[in-house]
């Protein structure tokens, strides 16, 4: 039976107020999620503000949002796996689509950034999702593969086994536009049974987020889908009691 994780990507927000009320918030209603794991990822600048509020809770996991393939040097502005574990974190995003979209981030530099985040200790989100025109287009499925296909050809299937996938469709990111459940479930499926062709043991262990503007409103209907094992919640995890409410219907 998958753990369901429902993971809070702050993006670029907060401060250090906002982040010890925040995760207050959060402490004070996490024992109400009997079931899921809850991770929140901050700003880097505020992973050391929140490892502090949580004041060594362990029921509570902490992540970043990006990291740089290089473990030390003249890389100015970048910080490295070794950098994040030391600031007490267990998970790590890797190609989010606004790295992808704004960035530049290739899937070349995704899989570089998932093999890294493992050899550093760090358990990778890897995001995956199609554009609207991609999706208008019938390419879901092949955009999804690709940038799956590219992890597995540089770190191999098995390192699959200590990851979490994101399927996270982008004309649904930061828009109030939502896949229908069995819209997202349809991709999810198409997640696991291609990683299943690979690797039965690890497709049924592995779980797949959906990341396309879930909240406490739609969460549990999303949620409640077979290959769905969670969230990963943008803006709605910027307010306690909706991200709870989420984490609830994880329950």
């Amino acid at each position: 039976m998958r753990r369901p994780l429902v993971a809070g990507n702050w993006k670029m927000n907060g401060d250090t107020e906002s982040t010890i009320s925040l995760v207050k918030g959060i402490t004070d209603g996490r024992a109400e999620v009997t079931n899921a794991e809850v991770l929140i990822c901050p700003p880097y600048i505020l992973i050391p503000r929140a490892a502090d509020a949580l004041n060594g809770r362990d029921d509570i996991s902490l992540g970043a949002q990006d990291l740089d393939i290089n473990q030390n040097g003249a890389f100015t502005g970048q910080i490295s796996a070794s950098m994040l574990v030391d600031a007490g974190c267990k998970y790590v995003i890797v190609g989010h689509s606004e790295r992808r979209a704004i960035y530049g981030e290739s899937d070349q530099d995704v899989a570089d950034k998932f093999k890294v985040a493992q050899q550093g200790g760090l358990t990778p989100v890897l995001c995956v999702g199609e554009t609207l025109e991609e999706r208008e287009s019938g390419e879901t499925e092949a955009v999804v593969a690709r940038q799956i296909q590219a992890v597995i050809d540089v770190v191999g299937i098995n390192q699959l086994d200590d990851a979490v996938i994101a399927y996270e469709p982008v004309w649904a990111i930061g828009t109030g536009k939502t896949a229908t459940p069995e819209m997202a479930q349809e991709v999810h499926r198409f997640i696991r049974a291609m990683l299943a062709a690979l690797n039965g043991d690890i497709a049924e262990k592995l779980r797949i987020l959906y990341g396309g503007s879930m909240n406490a409103g739609n969460a549990e209907s999303l949620i409640r889908m077979t290959d769905i094992d969670g969230g990963l919640i943008g803006g709605a995890s910027l307010q306690a009691e909706s991200f709870l409410a989420i984490c609830m219907a994880a329950n």
